[in-house]
């Protein structure tokens, strides 16, 4: 079995029971009324995207099924994609558990497996002896055969929302006596884009900045290669006042930083959120406020008054962010966005004049 000798935050502050696992309460609820009637599946698949926990959970289930670290059994698909691996382990599976009541065996990135791999697994997967337990991982449920799918117990794991990850961020920071301000985490979880492992992992970066255990928004960004909150608010500036020349300018000076233009155009659209929020939803608009700094919510509030953002603001930052990932130039379909965003805005002006 692999060991876990590695003190990484992400590993050290790994959740061992289902009351430390957050953001998963629809599984926990089901596998524990399970535990308690004693009907437990010879196998489960857990599909969910990266750092959403998977992995951790397969192993709280077998510590929950009093399974030994002699009897637990994990296998990367992965770098063992071949019908070979699986024919070791179908011939493994007849071995009864060395002290525990069941073997269990862990396939993470279930979905790598070869098709002749899955047919090899399929009957043992079928009918195993009573003392087996299988426990799939994979975050492309859809590369998994239906097959297969039928006969696991499927569990979807969502990504976890941002105010859960920041609750997680602030929690690990403080036993690692750290301080975190509550925008420097709303930070960390909105670039984790819903991983638990990213969010951790990006916050060990940040203490490696930290000269007085005090993390501030500013040494986020340093770590994790963020645009500044200037950059952010001098493009939302010019933005508001139709000044593609303003917004283009702070634009050119991340690009030349070597910020991820992804990153950036994420931020933007998070403000404009707000901005939007603040206008027509007040009252949704209270909880955004805990995600921000006080000049990006002095900000914001002031750019709420101005008529010219509106949806379409949002959506065109939305579509440049779309199209980031194959664009010749990452820059370029935020640049454009931002041109045809001021030039509606200068247009719409002149109609109305």
């Amino acid at each position: 079995m692999r060991k876990e000798a590695s003190t990484v935050l992400y590993r050290t502050h790994r959740p061992k029971s289902f009351k430390e696992v957050r953001g998963q309460e629809h599984v926990v609820r089901v596998l524990e009324s399970a535990l308690e009637s004693g009907r437990i599946s010879h196998a489960y698949l857990f599909a969910g995207g990266r750092g959403t926990g998977k992995t951790t959970f397969a192993r709280i289930l077998a510590r929950a099924l009093k399974v030994s670290d002699k009897d637990l059994y994990e296998m990367d698909a992965a770098s063992r994609t071949g019908v070979d691996d699986i024919r070791e382990l179908r011939e493994g599976v007849y071995v009864v558990p060395f002290e525990s009541p069941y073997k269990c065996y862990i396939i993470d990135e279930a979905h790598m497996l070869s098709k002749s791999a899955w047919n090899a697994l399929l009957k043992t997967l079928e009918e195993p002896p009573s003392h087996v337990l299988f426990i799939l991982a994979t975050t492309e449920l859809d590369k998994v055969p239906d097959t297969i799918q039928s006969r696991c117990q499927v569990f979807r794991f969502t990504q976890p929302s941002r105010e859960v990850l920041t609750d997680v961020v602030s929690d690990v920071a403080k036993k690692e006596k750290y301080t975190l301000e509550r925008s420097a985490g709303e930070l960390i979880a909105l670039l984790a884009e819903g991983s638990f492992r990213d969010a951790l992992s990006m916050l060990e970066k940040t203490f490696s900045v930290s000269k007085n255990k005090k993390i501030s928004v500013a040494e986020v960004e340093i770590a994790s290669g963020a645009p500044s909150g200037d950059v952010v608010r001098k493009i939302i500036e010019g933005i508001t006042v139709r000044d593609s020349g303003v917004a283009l300018s702070a634009l050119h000076s991340a690009t030349g930083g070597h910020m991820d233009m992804r990153v950036l155009t994420k931020l933007l659209i998070h403000r404009m959120r707000a901005v939007l929020l603040l206008r027509f939803a007040p009252d949704v608009a209270k909880h955004v406020a805990k995600e921000m700094t006080e000049a990006d919510m002095e900000l914001a509030e002031r750019v709420a008054k101005n008529r010219g953002v509106t949806s379409d603001t949002l959506r065109a930052l939305l579509e440049a962010y779309a199209t980031m990932a194959y664009a010749a130039l990452p820059h370029l379909p935020l640049e454009l966005a931002i041109i045809d965003i001021c030039a509606q805005g200068v247009a719409e002006s002149q109609k109305t004049d």
